[in-house]
């Protein structure tokens, strides 16, 4: 069986959305009181908003009956820095124009809102590269499960076999290895060296690193 569909993670790997979503967070936080670290921020991305302020929540012990509002007002304010200020990470045209060469399907499993991937999907103009765009928001699991890279696939008519995905953070490259699809991870340089991306196919630092040979690695025939 060959590979030969490429599904993206969204956050922090094709946008430069993270810091856009740590101030969200932090904003957050500091209403109830707590000042929440760089450090801290990065050991919880990939999470859907929902299971964000359920984590966090729970290790400030923050009472419940506020996360309904501390969820929607996370999104929003994250939602207006990412339209207003950030950037595609590096390699963004670089990878989507390699893939399209190759004649590979390309889509997004995101744990964002459908209706942020479509803003990003205009922001970056990259529609024309998509055969479908997948959201973890309404999803019974969010990653690291790997509902919303099944689903993907299923929109895609693909067995997940035939995948690769390019994840940045831990969570989300657990759900790319639990859906059995090769898993390419770019880590945003805060967690570059963390361990845990041994999991991964392949560790690279930007979109930019991919390449010819890599893709040869990753896509020989294989059997189910």
């Amino acid at each position: 069986m060959q590979i030969n569909t490429v599904i993206f993670d969204m956050d922090g790997l094709l946008i430069d959305s993270e810091p856009c979503w740590e101030k969200a967070g932090k904003a957050i936080l500091k209403e109830f009181g707590y000042d929440l670290t760089t450090e801290q921020y990065f050991t919880t991305t990939g999470l859907r908003s929902k299971e964000w302020i359920q984590y966090w929540f729970n290790y400030y012990k923050i009472d419940m009956k506020h996360a309904v509002n501390a969820e929607l007002r996370l999104n929003k304010i994250a939602s207006d820095l990412i339209k207003n200020e950030a950037l595609p990470r590096p390699g963004v045209r670089y990878i989507f124009n390699f893939f399209r060469e190759k004649n590979f399907t390309i889509a997004i499993a995101s744990s964002s809102a459908t209706a942020l991937i479509e803003a990003v999907i205009e922001k970056l103009n990259i529609g024309t590269y998509l055969t479908a765009y997948a959201s973890a928001e309404s999803l019974i699991y969010g990653k690291p499960h790997p509902e919303v890279y099944l689903n993907c696939a299923g929109m895609l008519k693909v067995n997940p076999l035939q995948c690769i995905c390019f994840e940045d953070s831990v969570t989300g490259m657990i759900a790319a290895k639990a859906a059995r699809m090769k898993c390419v991870a770019v880590p945003m340089p805060q967690t570059l060296h963390d361990k845990r991306f041994g999991l991964a196919d392949l560790v690279i630092a930007s979109l930019q690193d991919f390449n010819e040979e890599l893709l040869d690695e990753l896509t020989k025939t294989i059997s189910t």
